[in-house]
């Protein structure tokens, strides 16, 4: 592992721990083992704290590829429960609505996942990091204020029931960068005429990385810690600049 010269480190990212608490751990394991007090550590797609799984982290000259990381498909397992919604559109948020799913059976369910194969508009939710008029949505959002955001075009290559009862699904989607998947569930409980909101999600893949590949964040530290130290000729002036 050269940390100096740059390395991707793959996380499978805990519950409850923001993008940013992830990379601070890891760059705290890598400021230790430098003995420096600043070093350039980034991600490759930011995980919801309610969410886990693949997480790309990127250190030294690496973090210059996280445009092209960020690119790669992404595969999520997502439970999502039906007949309630709440403003976030997961459990960041109280209910705020209920909606009968006597109707719901497996072929509606079945059926209604179809709509969202291929190119899709997607509204992003008001709690997201979103920029409207220079703020995050999700700060005007938790205050209140109305946000409006526009629908962006995004592309489903697979989705998948993979669990079903008439109160929850759980599913397997396939898409591009962008992609919410609270929206999705939002999205879906509007076309099996109920409602429905995000419950747990878990990014099994991004690009070619999958969760198989992802080490724990103790484990990593773990490793870092005992990383050989290879230094470039000009290591003291990528210090500087970092």
């Amino acid at each position: 592992m050269n940390l100096v010269d740059g390395e991707i480190i793959c996380i499978d990212k805990p519950l409850g721990w923001t993008s940013f608490d992830a990379v601070k751990r890891v760059r705290g394991a890598i400021l230790r083992r430098l003995g420096v007090k600043k070093f350039k550590v980034g991600h490759a797609g930011t995980l919801d704290p309610l969410a886990t799984g693949v997480m790309i982290i990127t250190t030294g000259r690496a973090t210059k590829r996280i445009e092209q990381l960020q690119a790669g498909v992404k595969e999520y397992v997502a439970d999502i429960a039906l007949g309630a919604t709440t403003p976030s559109f997961d459990l960041e948020t109280e209910i705020d609505a209920t909606f009968p799913t006597d109707h719901i059976t497996r072929s509606l369910v079945d059926e209604a996942l179809l709509r969202f194969h291929g190119p899709i508009e997607q509204v992003p939710p008001a709690f997201s990091a979103c920029k409207v008029d220079g703020k995050r949505a999700y700060d005007l959002a938790r205050k209140g204020r109305e946000v409006n955001l526009k629908a962006k075009l995004l592309v489903i290559d697979e989705i998948e029931l993979l669990d079903f009862s008439p109160r929850a699904i759980r599913i397997r989607v396939v898409c591009s960068k962008g992609t919410y998947i609270r929206a999705l569930a939002r999205d879906i409980g509007l076309a099996l005429g109920s409602g429905a909101h995000l419950t747990a999600l878990r990014r099994t893949r991004v690009g070619d990385v999958s969760i198989a590949d992802c080490l724990s964040i103790d484990q990593a530290a773990a490793i870092i810690a005992e990383a050989p130290l290879e230094f470039p000729d000009d290591w003291q002036n990528n210090t500087k600049q970092q």
